[in-house]
């Protein structure tokens, strides 16, 4: 995850359309049914913006995240955010073996943040210790990318994005067999004379199949394993995009 170090900087505005709302509606509606969190760890965390608001409501959130870089501007969003009902933690961990001294009502982790566990055991690793983490009857939310969507990058690339400001071309390389996927971001910033500086990318990230996924999950010792398609309620396509699980301790 060290590629994120110089992205951390543009990150903010570079994600600014993902459905951030959405995934905390979801959680909210996953809660209505397990029981309200008062301690949750959102894993991969990044800039903290799902960690923040939920913080803002008056929870205790831990965010995790390996990049300090991330972790610095969630500590400035934070910082700056007028009202602070809650507490928020921001911890540099690996999300494989990450550990908070009270266990979590909740755990959080999306943005396809576990899609860069790239190694079969590194993401047993993160879910064992998820486990670990919860209390009995605590749920674990997560999204990951399908394997479909791999095979849509790699179909539709190379990805042009052009504003004043900030710019990248977008070019991806994929391993059918592993299903893993390298992308190759050049990404070009204006400061404040106008002159653009660039930064260069490296992100590696791998897709499941659902019935691994389940199977994984249940090895750990989860006891009730649910699939969503894009954070609706509902059963999941066969092209979905995009997979939400909702795994109860």
């Amino acid at each position: 995850m060290a590629s994120y170090e110089q992205f951390a900087t543009v990150y903010d505005k570079l994600m600014a359309d993902m459905p951030y709302k959405q995934w905390i509606e979801f959680a909210k509606q996953v809660w209505s049914r397990h029981g309200a969190p008062q301690r949750i760890v959102d894993l991969g965390c990044g800039t903290g913006t799902i960690a923040i608001p939920l913080a803002s409501e008056g929870l205790h959130v831990t965010g995790i995240d390996l990049s300090n870089h991330m972790l610095n501007i969630a500590r400035e969003k934070w910082r700056h955010r007028s009202m602070h009902t809650g507490q928020l933690e921001l911890v540099q961990q690996n999300m494989c073996n990450w550990r908070t001294d009270e266990k979590a009502d909740s755990v959080l982790s999306f943005c396809d943040s576990l899609n860069y566990l790239i190694d079969e055991d590194e993401l047993l690793s993160a879910f064992q210790a998820t486990y670990d983490g919860l209390r009995d009857g605590g749920t674990f939310l997560f999204d990951m990318h399908s394997i479909a969507t791999f095979e849509e990058y790699a179909e539709e690339q190379p990805f042009v994005y052009d504003t004043q400001d900030v710019s990248y071309l977008w070019v991806s390389d994929y391993d059918h067999d592993e299903h893993i996927i390298e992308h190759h971001i050049t990404i070009f910033v204006a400061d404040e004379d106008g002159r653009y500086n660039r930064i260069d990318e490296v992100h590696i990230q791998k897709a499941y199949s659902e019935m691994w996924l389940k199977a994984a999950l249940q090895e750990v010792g989860f006891r009730e394993v649910i699939a969503y398609s894009d954070s609706e309620h509902t059963a999941r396509p066969n092209d979905v995009n995009r997979l939400f699980f909702v795994a109860v301790k």
